[in-house]
């Protein structure tokens, strides 16, 4: 069951939904109690954003060892004009809209083009997604928003139900990396339930050096490691837990037979954490990890493949120079 609440503000060009689906295991905390109940200790990546972890990530964004943004940036800046030729006049769909930076480069072309401008961000921060949508209607007239606050998944269900003349979902930062290859094919799936005949637009990060790599997850500043504590404190206040982040530490690598980054937080004591609201006591070991995130990292020419089996034909693909990145544009067949 989906719940909606809108919130219709006195300006009629923003409109913004929240909904809460009670299918998805993130609302009880069951994906806690079984994550921190196994061995090893594992946490879905979703428990990162809350609000303060999404300005902390807004922040690792613009971090210098952390390439992904500014070289997809740079990407789009290159070929959103191509992008805008294949697609025509679209609504534009974004799934982890967060500031929504990067979608300006695609709201400058199409406006250029006088397309109507109509934009759905989906977000979980519902914070970050307002202040966000308030600043786009100043710098674009004619453009219209209807946010949507929530899971992609729940988020995804909605849209599959509403009828478009024409839609590109966005899915770029290479978010694709967090999902393991069932949770692939689940949200594909889904992708192409919602879009019927649209469009489907996706970042991935591509492999590379694995000293380029490890860099990124460990910036001197040490912001990323921030975010990953992060995590532990939302758990704080929305179960009612006692974790002391000063009992962890942030630990992340590149595991190159899976392609993927990997990152931890390694308990530096032996102790016991409970959360009230879950009735869930859990011992750490000293030593002991929970793994909070993988970032695989992607063969540009095994995702077309790939993409194709699931019902989405790439029509054109663009990398940066270095080929550290890769935008991949399909349309639902």
């Amino acid at each position: 069951m989906t719940l909606i609440k809108d919130n219709n503000y006195l300006n009629t060009r923003l409109k913004i939904k929240y909904i809460q689906d009670h299918t998805q295991t993130s609302d009880n905390g069951f994906d806690v109690i079984q994550g921190l109940t196994q061995q090893p200790k594992i946490l879905p990546p979703r428990y990162f954003y809350d609000e303060q972890g999404s300005l902390l990530f807004e922040k690792i964004c613009d971090l210098s060892e952390y390439y992904p943004t500014r070289t997809e940036a740079e990407i789009l800046q290159n070929y959103a004009q191509e992008i805008a030729k294949y697609t025509g006049s679209c609504e534009l769909i974004e799934l982890g809209s967060g500031s929504s930076t990067k979608t300006r480069l695609l709201l400058d072309v199409y406006q250029s083009l006088d397309y109507p401008l109509c934009y759905v961000p989906i977000d979980v921060s519902g914070t970050i997604l307002e202040d966000s949508a308030k600043q786009l209607l100043n710098d674009y007239k004619g453009l219209q928003i209807q946010g949507i606050v929530g899971t992609y998944e729940a988020a995804l269900q909605m849209l599959s139900s509403r009828s478009s003349s024409s839609k590109m979902v966005l899915f770029l930062g290479s978010t694709l990396g967090n999902f393991s290859q069932t949770e692939c094919d689940r949200f594909f799936a889904q992708i192409t339930a919602a879009l019927q005949s649209g469009y489907f637009l996706l970042g991935i990060d591509l492999q590379k050096p694995i000293e380029i790599l490890e860099a990124a997850y460990n910036d001197s500043q040490g912001i990323t490691a921030a975010f990953n504590l992060n995590m532990l404190n939302h758990l704080n206040q929305r179960f009612q837990g006692n974790f002391d982040l000063s009992l962890f530490k942030h630990w992340a690598f590149y595991n190159t037979q899976e392609h993927q980054i990997e990152m931890h937080l390694i308990c530096q004591k032996s102790h016991t954490v409970y959360l009230a609201a879950l009735d869930l006591t859990v011992d750490f070991q000293e030593g002991e990890t929970i793994q909070t995130e993988i970032s695989r990292k992607f063969n540009l020419s095994q995702m077309e493949q790939y993409l194709e089996t699931q019902g989405l034909k790439p029509l054109q693909s663009w990398t940066d120079p270095q080929k550290w990145f890769g935008l991949i544009l399909c349309q639902c067949r």
